[in-house]
């Protein structure tokens, strides 16, 4: 699967997304977690999945199909790697892989919302990197979901916006300078937990 996924990963786009969901009526959202779900797994880019959800459905219910497919693909990967592909992981992580577990030892959940937060590790590859450490699968998914919202709903916004803009149809300009100022938000967030990092405690 993850070959797979490697292979078509230029063929990902917003618009082949759209398209394929857009004609499964009430089986749309199921068939989008899903979807995204199982592209966390083969390496496909989440951030294309997260804008298409917000083009497809909206920002409250695209935020939350983002959430639930990124988390549970998420979740896949670390048991993946924990239990079966542990070494494969372990070549391509190399010595970040060490700095992971360090990490992980010395500031427990907190290290994986950071990494949720300020993206230093690809997402898909920091899944499985995660599952080879000795954070709890619990721990680890429960902050996932709660560290990657910031992201899923300034993303999910932005297909929103797109989509209004290109149908002509809503308040385009409230949606856009929504969109730009989560987007202004989520670049000024790394800086805010550096900050943040830098004068609490690091227990």
């Amino acid at each position: 699967m993850i070959g797979t996924g490697l292979l078509l990963r230029e063929h990902v786009s917003r618009e082949a997304i759209t398209s394929w969901v857009d004609g499964l009526g009430p089986w749309a959202g199921l068939a989008f977690m899903t979807a995204y779900a199982a592209g966390a797994v083969a390496f496909l880019p989440g951030l294309v999945f997260t804008i298409a959800g917000g083009a497809l459905f909206g920002p409250l219910w695209g935020t939350a199909y983002s959430l639930v497919g990124a988390t549970s693909g998420a979740a896949l990967a670390f048991l993946a790697a924990r239990h079966g592909l542990g070494n494969w992981v372990a070549e391509r992580t190399g010595r970040r892989l060490e700095r992971l577990q360090a990490g992980i030892d010395r500031e427990g959940w907190r290290f994986v919302a950071l990494m949720r937060l300020v993206p230093l590790v690809p997402f898909n590859l920091l899944n499985y990197a995660l599952g080879l450490t000795r954070i709890r699968l619990r721990t680890y998914v429960m902050t996932s979901l709660i560290a990657m919202a910031p992201g899923a709903l300034a993303y999910t916004w932005v297909g929103h916006a797109g989509r209004q803009a290109i149908a002509g149809g809503g308040n385009v300009i409230q949606s856009g300078l929504v969109a730009i100022a989560l987007m202004a938000a989520m670049a000024f967030l790394p800086r805010l937990v550096r900050s943040l990092r830098g004068t609490g405690p690091t227990q």
